[in-house]
């Protein structure tokens, strides 16, 4: 009976790690979601800042929740481990979310009071977001061993949680902030504290127990630094102590803050005197030239950093497109898109949750589908074409719905729902395939570096939505972005089938040229 039970398979169940874990995200994805909904309005009608200024700071903010992650995961891999990283970046974010309610609170008041607030609730909300989001997702592989089978459905379940939470955070939030009074914008804000701060819950109350390895050994502890890290002939004393400087919760605050300090220095001069763009673009030319003048990397490694720079240039196309949702098209859902039911007026925040619902809905089938086709699939640079042609169709299908309509007039749901659906689709062919590409493509000496670069790309996108979201038309009042003007809706969004239409085709010419350049990895 014992060898029987000796030989018995190990379960296929997911351990319970998985599930604190997907809690967690989730719960972080219903603040920062929900936040994001009504960010752009609480803006425009709360603080009153004009849309072509709330856009662009829209898109710095997003753009640099994108970069604090390179900082907060780089510090957790060196010093203050995954957990620990992730407990405090939460309690971060929901100090931000709680700055932002007293910006709420005070947002009519006279004098610089509520502007200085809010810029300190999205660096708070950015710093945060840097040390909570690269750490909890670099965890979910770690409780499986190599090669587990489980790996791919594990992450398909923590992708649910991000899903979940993105589709309730922006409803939640809507409910109690988007009402037509300003002054109900701050209950927004601290339900996405609220939330945050169970996330916080979670995590704190189950990760030792539940957080654990393939062989029980406790997972995102601080990070043992090796002994030749020291320097030569240190003493492996030197290990804890020099440890212990960076653990104190002294350091820690301060460091906290600084890093805070930072992201709002950063959000409040780029809103005023632009800079961002260029340090993007700079950072991007810093790493190509680091990595092709290395001499270790032979012609296939470099070849296929090629094809990753190619990729990511096409990313910040789809992403400046895509992340109109949050500016640009709520300014749409607000203001011509037919929202009353005759029962129940919905939310233009309610609109933001859409996507998340697409997912969930479709995401199933694309990943059938592409092991369904097996070898027959097509390589990654034509998804990814494809879905920067899906994006193009789906800017394509609202301009259509606002075309030779009077100025006022409010058009059905049906094109903004089914832009989204568009959209998703886009989404599910670049996104996870983009991502999936640079773990395969990059030599692994420069593994966290070129990751860095499709960061960058997702920060720049989201840089540039917020900068074509400024030429958004109002009535009478034409736009012009290099050259191409806009004087009604339907010149605004096919601006977007150009610039995706474009890409997308691009893409699709040079596909088999990138394809050789990848040396037979699909």
């Amino acid at each position: 009976m014992s060898d029987i039970l000796a030989t018995k398979p190990e379960s296929k169940a997911h351990p319970r790690g998985l599930y604190v874990l997907f809690a967690t995200e989730m719960w972080e994805r219903f603040n920062y979601y929900g936040m994001r909904a009504i960010l752009i309005l609480f803006m425009t009608q709360a603080l009153l800042f004009d849309k072509k200024f709330a856009s662009n700071l829209y898109g710095s903010y997003i753009g640099l929740i994108y970069l604090t992650p390179l900082i907060g995961g780089y510090v957790a891999d060196r010093f203050w481990g995954n957990k620990r990283s992730i407990l405090v970046g939460g309690l971060v974010m929901a100090a931000g979310e709680f700055i932002l309610f007293f910006c709420g609170q005070f947002y009519d008041q006279p004098g610089p009071l509520s502007t200085i607030l809010f810029f300190c609730g999205l660096g708070f909300m950015t710093a945060g977001n840097g040390f909570f989001k690269p750490n909890i997702s670099s965890m979910v592989g770690q409780l499986y061993p190599k090669g587990d089978t489980r790996i791919d459905a594990a992450y398909t379940i923590f992708y649910m949680g991000i899903n979940i939470g993105g589709a309730l955070g922006p409803i939640i939030c809507g409910l109690v902030g988007d009402t037509g009074n300003p002054a109900d914008f701050k209950w927004a804000f601290v339900v996405g504290g609220v939330a945050m701060l169970i996330s916080v819950i979670v995590q704190k109350l189950y990760q030792d127990k539940y957080l654990v390895g393939p062989t029980g050994e406790q997972l995102g502890n601080t990070p043992v630094t090796p002994l030749e890290e020291t320097g030569p002939g240190a003493a492996a004393l030197d290990v804890p102590l020099k440890k212990s400087a960076w653990l104190n919760p002294v350091f820690i605050t301060i460091g906290l803050l600084a890093f805070s300090g930072v992201a709002i220095g950063i959000l409040y001069f780029d809103a005023y005197y632009p800079f961002l763009s260029w340090l993007l673009l700079g950072s991007v030319i810093y790493i190509a030239f680091f990595l092709f003048s290395d001499k270790s990397l032979d012609r296939i490694a470099k070849e296929k950093m090629v094809v990753l720079f190619g990729v990511s240039f096409f990313v910040v196309f789809f992403w400046a497109a895509f992340e109109q949702a949050g500016a640009s098209l709520t300014f749409f859902a607000n203001e011509q898109t037919q929202r009353d039911l005759g029962w129940f007026v919905i939310p233009a925040s309610f609109f933001q949750s859409v996507n998340s619902l697409f997912v969930i809905i479709f995401a199933a089938a694309f990943a059938w589908l592409w092991v369904k086709l097996g070898k027959r699939q097509p390589s990654a640079p034509t998804k990814m074409a494809i879905g920067l042609m899906s994006l193009a169709l789906g800017f394509w299908w609202i301009a259509t719905g606002v075309n030779n309509v009077a100025p006022g007039v409010k058009v059905s749901i049906i094109w903004l729902t089914g832009m989204y659906a568009l959209h998703t689709w886009g989404e599910l062919c670049l996104s996870p395939i983009g991502l999936s590409l640079f773990n395969k493509l990059a030599p692994l000496k420069f593994a966290s570096l070129l990751m860095a670069v499709w960061f960058l790309a997702n920060a720049a996108g989201n840089k540039f939505a917020g900068v074509l979201s400024g030429f958004y038309p109002e009535p009478g009042k034409p736009t012009s972005f290099l050259g191409y003007q806009m004087t009604n809706l339907y010149d605004f969004f096919m601006l977007f089938v150009v610039m995706a239409g474009v890409a997308s085709i691009i893409l699709f010419m040079l596909t088999k040229r990138l394809q050789k350049m990848m040396h037979g990895i699909k």
